[in-house]
C-alpha cells in the first residue's frame, strides 16, 4: 500500500536526489551536502537551525519538504533499560521504534550496547497468529524518510542521555529490521533508506551491522542476495516442519520449507556469512523435541545461528511462553550438535515490548475517547 505525503520527507532524500532538487531551484551543488550535514551530523531539528543557510533557501525547504515526517508520542522505559519509542506518522499513523540495550560489565548503562529495532510498515499482512502487529491488519508502507526518521529519534534520545562529546554519529551499535511489518514486502523503501543511514553523507552506518528480518519472501530473498551493500539476513522460522509453521505462519503455503531453506542458502553462500534463524518459542505449538532437532538439522544445512525467543506475551491472544525447563531442554538439543544457539531472557515485557503491543494499545485508547 503506498502513501503519499504532502510534502516528501527530507529524511528520504539521498544526496543525488536532493542536489537535483536544488539545481532545478537554482541553487549550486554544494548545498545538498550542506543540508544532509545539518540533519544528520548537527542533528537540527527546525530550518531555522541551518544557520549557514541564505534565509531564501530555508524558506524554500520549509515549503518544500517536510524535515521530519515523525513525532515522538511516547517513550517507555523498561526496568532492564529497555526503551520503546512510539512514533506518529503525518497521517497519525502509529509506529514503534525499540531501543535495546546490553549493559557492558563495568562501564554503565550509559556506555551499553545498543541495538535499535525499527519498523517497516504500519500494521502487517502477514497474519502470523501470535503476532500484535498484524491484529488490524495492514494500513500501509512506511516511506523511506518515515524508516529513516525512526533512527533520527534515537540519535535525539540518546544525545539527550549521553553527553554530546560522546556521542558518535550514530550513537548505536547495530540496526536490526525486525520490528513492525515484513520488511521484504517494502522492499524498495527499505532499500532507500538503509543507503540513506549506510552512506557518508547519511548516518555513516555499516552495512554489516544492519540486520534484516523476513517471514520468508523467497523472491526477495534471492533479490536482497544481489544488494551491494552487504546485509545481515534473519529469517523468522518459528516452525521447523510445514505442518507446524502453516499454523502459525500463512506464508509458508506459498513458500514452505522446500523453498525456503535453498533460497537462504543461496543468500549465505552468495554473502560468505551466517544467518540467523529466528524461533519464537509457544508453549505446546512448537516447543517440542520433535520441532527442536528438526531445527537442529536446518541450522545444520544452513550453518546458521538459531535466537530462540521466549513467547512474550500478548492480551487478547492464547499463546504462552513454555517454561524455562522446557526451554532449556529445547536448547540443549540444538547445543549438544554444536549448533550457534542462543536462548534470549526477556527484555522490555513491562513495556509491552514484543511488536505491535503499544501501538494497538495507544490506538484502542483512541478509539474509546473518541466513542467515549
Amino acid at each position: 500500500m503506498k502513501f503519499t505525503p504532502e510534502k516528501p520527507a527530507l529524511t528520504g532524500e539521498t544526496l543525488a536526489s536532493l542536489t537535483e532538487q536544488l539545481r532545478a531551484h537554482g541553487e549550486p551543488a554544494f548545498r545538498a551536502r550542506q543540508i544532509l550535514d545539518w540533519l544528520y551530523k548537527k542533528r537540527a531539528r527546525a530550518w531555522d537551525q541551518m544557520t549557514n543557510l541564505p534565509k531564501p533557501l530555508r524558506t524554500w525547504l520549509a515549503e518544500t519538504f517536510d524535515l521530519l515526517p515523525a513525532s515522538l508520542v511516547l517513550n517507555k522505559q523498561s526496568e532492564d533499560v529497555t526503551d520503546k519509542l512510539l512514533l506518529e506518522l503525518g497521517d497519525r499513523s502509529l509506529i514503534e521504534t525499540v531501543i535495546i540495550r546490553a549493559p557492558q560489565e563495568g562501564v554503565g548503562v550509559d556506555h551499553s550496547r545498543k541495538t535499535i529495532c525499527i519498523s517497516t510498515q504500519v500494521g502487517c499482512a502477514m497474519g502470523c497468529v501470535f503476532c500484535a502487529s498484524g491484529l488490524a491488519g495492514l494500513k500501509r508502507d512506511l516511506t523511506a524518510g518515515e524508516i529513516v526518521a525512526q533512527l533520527l529519534h534515537v540519535c535525539y534520545r540518546e544525545d539527550e542521555r549521553t553527553p554530546r562529546a560522546r556521542a558518535e554519529l550514530a550513537s548505536f551499535d547495530n540496526i536490526v529490521v525486525m520490528g513492525m511489518g515484513e520488511p521484504l514486502a517494502n522492499y524498495d523503501n527499505l532499500i532507500r533508506a538503509l543507503t540513506i543511514v549506510n552512506a557518508e553523507w547519511g548516518l555513516g552506518f555499516g552495512a554489516r551491522r544492519i540486520t534484516l528480518s523476513t517471514s520468508g519472501l523467497v523472491p526477495k530473498i534471492l533479490r536482497l542476495a544481489d544488494e551491494p551493500l552487504g546485509f545481515r539476513l534473519a529469517v523468522s522460522l518459528h516452525g521447523a516442519t510445514d505442518e507446524v509453521r502453516e499454523k502459525i505462519m500463512p506464508v509458508n503455503k506459498a513458500f514452505p520449507l522446500g523453498k525456503l531453506v535453498p533460497a537462504v542458502k543461496a543468500f549465505s553462500e552468495k554473502h560468505g556469512r551466517m544467518v540467523t534463524l529466528e524461533f519464537i518459542l509457544i508453549e505446546d505449538v512448537n516447543d517440542s523435541l520433535t520441532q527442536a532437532g528438526a531445527l537442529r538439522d536446518i541450522a545444520r544445512d544452513l550453518h546458521a545461528h538459531v535466537n530462540l525467543i521466549p513467547y512474550n506475551t500478548v492480551a487478547g491472544l492464547p499463546w504462552k511462553r513454555p517454561s524455562l525447563t522446557r526451554q532449556e531442554k529445547f536448547a540443549d538439543v540444538l547445543r549438544a550438535a554444536r549448533v550457534s544457539v542462543t536462548l534470549r531472557r526477556e527484555k522490555g515485557h513491562d513495556i509491552d515490548a514484543a511488536c505491535g503491543q503499544l501501538r494497538l494499545r495507544t490506538e484502542q485508547e483512541r478509539a474509546a475517547a473518541v466513542a467515549g
